[in-house]
């Protein structure tokens, strides 16, 4: 199976890619079958091989998701952008977990007001004793 995607280029903080199609077992950074073109993130610029891409898409290739949000950018293919990260669950169960705090917050605020009364009752009960007298 053929797949278009990027490969990555260039120094440790000025990283550029070149899109390539290449089979979909082969290595990232081995030999691709052919350069379709290239793309700099830090300055926005891309340059692609619009017949080479659409000849390889009409053949059956599939793009990468970073690959084909690139190619609904330029117009090549019509679409919707794919995500490319997806979301974890962790923030939902944060969101719950809040949820129940809250819930229980209330709770141990109203222990707290029954201890202070105790402790007002006996010093109420201590300070009795001593206006008898």
């Amino acid at each position: 199976m053929v797949v278009l995607r990027y490969q990555r280029h260039g120094k440790k903080h000025q990283v550029s890619f070149r899109v390539v199609a290449d089979t979909k077992r082969s290595k990232l950074d081995g030999a691709s079958i052919e350069d379709l073109g290239w793309y700099n993130p830090h300055s926005k610029e891309f340059g692609l091989k619009e017949e080479r891409i659409k000849y390889w898409l009409s053949v059956g290739a599939k793009p990468s998701n970073t690959v084909h949000n690139l190619l609904v950018s330029k117009g090549i293919i019509e679409g919707k952008k794919i995500p490319s990260h997806k979301k974890s669950k962790k923030p939902q169960e944060d969101v719950s977990s809040k949820a129940s705090a809250t819930e229980e917050a209330p709770a141990p605020k109203a222990e707290s007001k029954p201890e202070v009364a105790t402790e007002e009752a006996k010093t109420e009960e201590a300070s009795e004793p001593e206006k008898s007298e």
